[in-house]
């Protein structure tokens, strides 16, 4: 088929990849524009860029479709069979939306209706869903209301976000491949209208520990911003990032030390760091760090 395809993060190469093996033919790839990035704030491509370079395809960046009727008038004169959308992080508008013969199709990393919106997989993992997977739906003007062609479920388990955020991309990856393959024989079917939630975009601020929660909300909070932003406290004035933390049946004060072993109590039970990185340090476990930087028991963090 000749695609283009639209996507900007690591999420969205797998797919990328995948339609490139199976034997389409991309015409044009849309990512967001390179940014400012890091210490030295070099200018950077987005990892669907770099992918996109090295196979020698046509990259558009445009910082805007919406209103754009050059950008949107380039995108039709493509004469696409499909669009291919994963996390592209712009909005089509409508006449992008019915440009190609058969559709735009997002690869949505959640079970529709369920986390519709910008941060799925953050959100299952903050909110204990035990299940949470892959949905291939045909785009309109809603968000993320189209009618689904296909998913595939996966066990949410212990896993990070960016763990879960690597399986589903390859999930999604070989379901959109298999959706192409079917098209326009597979019927999409309309969205239940029972079990509708949002995944809202994540604030900064979530990412501070609240060890007033229960301990296990505290531990799902450690694997949701792992490894970015990164779950937080602070301890004497800096600042620490947990990236791995254990449950342990223990009970005290809420956002106190209860040993010299970094345990901490939370409103119920207690949790302990088991990955953690201090400002401008690398990451390391939480013996490490204490071997180098004593914090006794009774300590706040805050």
């Amino acid at each position: 088929m000749r695609l283009a395809f639209m996507g900007s993060p690591d999420f969205a190469v797998p797919a990328l990849h995948a339609l490139r093996l199976a034997g389409h033919d991309i015409v044009a790839v849309y990512c967001q524009q390179p940014r400012p990035a890091g210490r030295g704030q070099a200018v950077r491509r987005c990892p669907v860029h770099v992918a996109a370079d090295a196979m020698g395809i046509a990259v558009r960046t445009p910082s805007r479709l919406r209103g754009d009727a050059a950008a949107q008038a380039a995108f039709a004169a493509l004469d696409l069979d499909a669009a291919v959308v994963a996390a592209y992080g712009l909005i089509l508008p409508q006449a992008m939306l019915d440009a190609p013969r058969r559709g735009c199709l997002n690869i949505h990393a959640s079970l529709l209706p369920r986390w519709r919106g910008a941060a799925p997989i953050q959100r299952a993992i903050l909110a204990g869903d035990a299940v949470t997977g892959v949905t291939i739906m045909r785009m309109e003007a809603g968000l993320d209301t189209g009618p689904m062609l296909a998913a595939a479920p996966t066990p949410t388990g212990d896993k990070t976000a960016g763990e879960l955020t690597a399986e589903l991309a390859e999930i999604g990856a070989r379901l959109m491949v298999e959706v192409l393959a079917d098209l326009p024989a597979r019927h999409a079917q309309p969205q239940p209208e029972l079990g509708v939630t949002y995944a809202r975009k994540i604030d900064k601020a979530e990412s501070r520990i609240d060890f007033s929660g229960p301990a296990e909300q505290v531990e799902r909070q450690v694997r949701a911003f792992a490894p970015a932003p990164g779950a937080w406290f602070e301890l004497d004035g800096e600042r620490y990032r947990v990236l791995k933390a254990e449950l342990i049946d223990r009970q005290g004060a809420a956002g106190t030390t209860l040993d010299d072993r970094l345990t901490v109590g939370c409103g119920q039970g207690a949790i302990r760091p088991a990955l953690i990185q201090r400002a401008g340090r690398p990451v390391m476990s939480v013996d490490d760090l204490l071997r180098g930087r004593v914090v006794p028991a009774g300590s706040h963090l805050g």
